[in-house]
């Protein structure tokens, strides 16, 4: 998160802290929806378009697809709180639970070789009526 008063921002950067605030305050939700058992039996909706941040991570976080979060954290006194939330930010996403499947259906390595010479060959029929 960004903090206005501790990164003394002004102007542009105060706007862009803002926006980034609002983009993660978004995230959080949906990974609360999506991460608590309750909600998630209840089929409450998940507000995905609540941000452009959430809407792009729409798939990554709970369509069919394995995600990664990586949470970066200070040893540092003085970024004690910070780290403590981003660490139950983090738990929070850890509760989602996706079971990603492949969409694809395996070809056997013959017919895969079949499909392709026989998509060449269309290929080449139609370049030949140009």
């Amino acid at each position: 998160s960004e903090g206005a008063k501790r990164t003394k921002a002004e102007g542009e950067r105060l706007k862009e802290g803002i926006d980034i605030n609002r983009g993660l305050l978004a995230l959080g939700n949906v990974i609360s929806a999506l991460g608590d058992e309750s909600k998630r039996a209840q089929m409450v909706h998940i507000p995905y378009r609540d941000s452009k941040l959430t809407r792009i991570l729409q798939d990554s976080l709970g369509g069919n697809s394995r995600t990664l979060m990586i949470a970066c954290v200070s040893p540092a006194d003085v970024n004690f709180e910070e780290t403590v939330n981003t660490l139950k930010y983090a738990n929070r996403a850890r509760n989602i639970k996706n079971k990603p499947t492949a969409n694809d259906e395996a070809l056997d390595g013959s017919s895969a070789a079949a499909l392709v010479a026989e998509l060449r060959k269309k290929n080449a029929a139609l370049q030949e009526q140009l």
